[in-house]
Formats: structure tokens, C-alpha cells, sequence
């Protein structure tokens, strides 16, 4: 039973920092691209960094290239997300996924973390 957990949300204030974490179980990690998407009211989910499985090339959304790095450590099945200079529009529940290919569809997900930026 492939599980995904992600710890580490929480309240800051705009400019602060947050690392998410996602744990993940029950899967051949160093097998999946990982990913985290965030989702807030009122909006359809959306990625904000991708990461292959060999660690080589990450991917982000526009609005956070630059301040928010994805991260992968192998050895403790662990994906994180380090967010810097964060923005109210940050503001979101974030989730991590696992997918299985390179560039198709994300398998497996998160329960979510709720981040909220205040201004």
C-alpha cells in the first residue's frame, strides 16, 4: 500500500519560510518522479515543482521558480519543498505525488498540508 505523507505546513508571515516534507512508503522510490502541487479556493490544483528520479532536472511553476527548491534524499524515501520568500498568494493546501513516468500522469498522492501566507 503505497503511502504519501507530507508534514511541515503551517501560518507564516509574507517573506518568511517553509520546508514541506513528504514521506513515502510502500513504493520503490528512487522509481518515481515526484512532484508538489497546491491547490487553493476556489482554483483547480496546479504543479509547482517536479523532480525526476535520478534528481537531475526539477521543474517549476513560473511564480516560484527562484524562491522554492525541490529536493530528494533517496536514502529516507523523503521529497521536501523549500519555500523562501513566500507571498499570500502562496497561500494552499499542498500535496505531493509520485508518478511512475517521466512526463505522463501522477499515480499516486498526498493528503495534503494546509500552507497560509499572511500579509
Amino acid at each position: 500500500q503505497v503511502q504519501l505523507v507530507e508534514s511541515g505546513g503551517g501560518l507564516v508571515q509574507a517573506g518568511g519560510s517553509l520546508r514541506l516534507s513528504c514521506a513515502a512508503s510502500g513504493l520503490t522510490f528512487t522509481k518515481y518522479r515526484m512532484g508538489w502541487f497546491r491547490q487553493a479556493p476556489g482554483n483547480e490544483r496546479a504543479l509547482v515543482a517536479s523532480l525526476r528520479r535520478s534528481g537531475s532536472t526539477a521543474v517549476y511553476k513560473d511564480s516560484v521558480r527562484g524562491r522554492f527548491t525541490i529536493s530528494r534524499d533517496d536514502a529516507k524515501n523523503t521529497v521536501y519543498l523549500e519555500m523562501n520568500s513566500l507571498k499570500p498568494e502562496d497561500t494552499a493546501v499542498y500535496y505531493c505525488a509520485a508518478s511512475q513516468s517521466t512526463y505522463g500522469e501522477f499515480d499516486y498522492w498526498g493528503q495534503g498540508t494546509q500552507v497560509t501566507v499572511s500579509s
